[in-house]
């Protein structure tokens, strides 16, 4: 069996997308209330892994099976409409990674009772219902909302929750923050996509808003996380905050080259850096945060 095909769907690169809200979780829990669950927190960072490893999967295979993948994609290629794996074969890893996730959920359930249990049950469907089902959320305008919830407020509040058994105010946007940058990497993978993805009645965000709205709602995407950091820090010492803003020149730039790129394959270059700028945002609160 060859490994690349599943390096491919897996799409690593964009992996920090899951693991990053999990550690800002654990360092706002130390910062606020000096408490960390250490078994939670690796637990819930294979856990997001997983969920996260599991819709790329079924987004490679789903979206093959539905024609989306043509040979007009200007995004990288998809293992299953270049034909490196069967769509089934791939269905199947998918399932073997929300699996996994699940495992990983029985321990968390145990330490955050039923309100783990829901976020649980919540991510996994959601990662299914992404590209599966008869209304596929990548389908509708919905996509980048769901990455706010689940790759922002549902990240950074349930790892906070684990490791305190509360929630506040504090976490609800410190999360919201994680997950407006986790959104604007969906909508730069959606506004490459949108002539390809409008051939096959897909009607996403940056179809129905256009390009020039999309180009507005990417950059409040980008800037309003910064905004955020002036509430957190009101509650916080200001200096937990601090480190963070050292990412807004990369969040700037990112504008900068989403209005000038013309759209098509340049826009890779930019979906993987917006990645990093939610990494390098992230990490550098979590610095502030714990030291």
């Amino acid at each position: 069996m060859q490994l690349s095909p599943w390096i491919m769907a897996g799409r690593p690169r964009t992996l920090t997308l899951s693991m990053t809200p999990v550690i800002v979780g654990a360092a706002l829990a130390w910062a606020v209330e000096r408490e960390l669950h250490w078994g939670a927190i690796v637990a819930a960072l294979v856990a997001s892994m997983f969920i996260q490893l599991g819709t790329n999967l079924h987004n490679d295979a789903a979206d093959s099976e539905r024609g989306g993948d043509g040979p007009d994609r200007v995004g990288p290629p998809r293992v299953t409409a270049s034909g490196l794996l069967e769509i089934t074969t791939v269905k199947r890893g998918a399932i073997v990674c929300f699996a996994l996730a699940g495992l990983m959920g029985l321990y968390l359930v145990a330490v955050g009772g039923w309100p783990i249990l829901l976020l649980g049950i919540f991510s996994i469907l959601s990662g299914w219902a992404y590209t599966g089902g008869p209304m596929p959320i990548a389908y509708t305008p919905l996509g980048e909302l769901f990455v706010v919830i689940f790759f922002g407020l549902g990240a950074v509040c349930g790892v906070y929750w684990l490791c305190t058994g509360a929630l506040n105010a504090t976490a609800i946007e410190t999360g919201l923050a994680l997950g407006l940058l986790a959104g604007a990497v969906l909508l730069v993978n959606n506004h490459r996509d949108a002539e390809a993805d409008a051939r096959v009645g897909r009607r996403t965000l940056a179809i129905v808003a256009g390009p020039s709205v999309t180009a507005l709602i990417y950059a409040g995407l980008m800037l309003f996380p910064f905004a955020l950091l002036l509430p957190i820090g009101d509650r916080l010492p200001r200096g937990f905050v601090w480190p963070a803003f050292i990412a807004l020149p990369a969040a700037l730039g990112m504008i900068y080259y989403f209005v000038r790129e013309p759209r098509g394959r340049g826009f890779n270059r930019i979906l993987v850096r917006t990645v990093f700028t939610q990494f390098l945002f992230g990490i550098l609160l979590s610095l502030g945060l714990v030291l």
